[in-house]
């Protein structure tokens, strides 16, 4: 008679702290409901089955960064509505990019005849120092001007959606990120000024 030895798993806790804490059982909850789902709209948009995965990921997270996250705890149409959105436009960025784009066939020599870029590398070292500089910047914004300009420009999710998921309403959407802009316009030329100094 052979006697068979499991290895049991380690115990993490993760299981009781999902019991114990709503919100964590709600975000298994979530991904388990909506994976499929959003896997589905990321293939729409034209992304293959493994860059549509990552997006579904990226979506999620995301998605629970966002301020209004927890409130959305109860509202499962009001989750799925704000994840297809955020997965939707991360999937059109993806497609976007030069490493998933397709194909295009070209004749070498007719390559070779175009002109190079003009960028120097004193242009890259600036356009570099200014990306630095802009993300101080959105790091200075308070939190829900941060999310607003993340959501509306970065992630170009649509105005409604934005006012939906942070529970507030589109005009104050529109007036925080004129006013974000205009702190980002003074932040950027307060750092252009004393780097120059």
């Amino acid at each position: 008679m052979s006697s068979r030895v499991t290895q049991a798993e380690p115990d993490c806790g993760c299981a009781a702290r999902a019991q114990s804490d709503p919100f964590l059982s709600w975000v298994g909850r979530l991904v388990h409901d909506h994976r499929g789902g959003l896997l589905a709209v990321a293939r729409a948009e034209g992304l293959g089955a493994e860059d549509a995965f990552d997006v579904v990921q990226e979506a999620f997270g995301t998605f629970l960064t966002l301020p209004a996250a927890r409130s959305l705890v109860d509202a499962r149409d009001d989750s799925r509505f704000l994840l297809v959105a955020v997965t939707r436009n991360l999937a059109r960025n993806r497609r976007r990019l030069a490493a998933v784009a397709r194909p295009h066939d070209g004749d070498l020599d007719r390559l070779a005849e175009l002109p190079a870029p003009g960028r120097t590398i004193e242009d890259l070292l600036a356009a570099a120092e200014d990306q630095v500089r802009l993300r101080g910047c959105v790091a200075s914004l308070g939190e829900l001007q941060r999310a607003v300009v993340t959501l509306r420009m970065l992630d170009e999710i649509d105005g409604q959606d934005v006012a939906g998921a942070l529970g507030i309403t589109p005009g104050n959407v529109a007036v925080l990120l004129h006013r974000a802009k205009a702190n980002l316009l003074t932040c950027m030329t307060n750092e252009t000024e004393r780097n120059a100094s």
